[in-house]
């Protein structure tokens, strides 16, 4: 069953800020895009009327982590990992590698969470179970793959570690009752 899907594309100029970086919010894009060629390789639309699916997958949680930024031209890989499969909902991890080095370099990570409801006549959303389906053709990855320690290297690089290294410590300053400052 599968619990992973992976799209590359690269990044155009439309997707970037004056700055040549892309947009932040385009990330969010990316995502999805990513979900919906996830549920297509497996015959599904998010779309529940294009696959005779009668609920509705709207996003419940979305954030994004950014550690290196994206350029025009950067080709990206984007990973869909499937986080957690619960009754109701989905959530995906995702994982941006850009692929212009010799190695890929992860340079963003972000997570999706959708319900499954169904439309109510008044308007509204009723949380159902997902379509049997779904739950039966979507597993959620092994907890090995989804523990890879993004955080540990989005904060950590060998230059950044080297420059804290070299930094002169600076004396502590601490305000003394008169108001004036002394130094430990």
């Amino acid at each position: 069953m599968p619990y992973a899907f992976q799209l590359t594309r690269r990044v155009e100029f439309s997707e970037t800020d004056l700055a040549g970086i892309m947009h932040f919010s385009n990330f969010f894009r990316f995502m999805e895009s990513a979900e919906h060629a996830f549920f297509r390789s497996l015959g599904f639309s998010v779309t529940g009327s294009r696959s005779r699916i009668a609920v509705c997958l709207p996003r419940v949680h979305a954030e994004c982590d950014y550690a290196i930024p994206l350029r025009f031209e950067d080709e990206v890989q984007v990973w869909l990992l499937v986080e957690r499969k619960g009754r109701r909902s989905l959530t995906y991890q995702f994982r941006f590698c850009r692929l212009n080095g010799s190695t890929p370099e992860e340079v963003a990570r972000g997570r999706l969470t959708v319900a499954s409801v169904e439309l109510q006549a008044n308007g509204g959303m009723k949380a159902v179970p997902l379509p049997k389906v779904i739950a039966n053709n979507i597993q959620q990855a092994p907890a090995h793959m989804l523990a890879d320690g993004f955080h540990a290297k989005a904060n950590s690089s060998p230059a950044r570690d080297r420059r804290r290294r070299e930094r002169p410590k600076r004396p502590i300053r601490t305000p003394s009752r008169n108001g004036h400052h002394s130094t430990k």
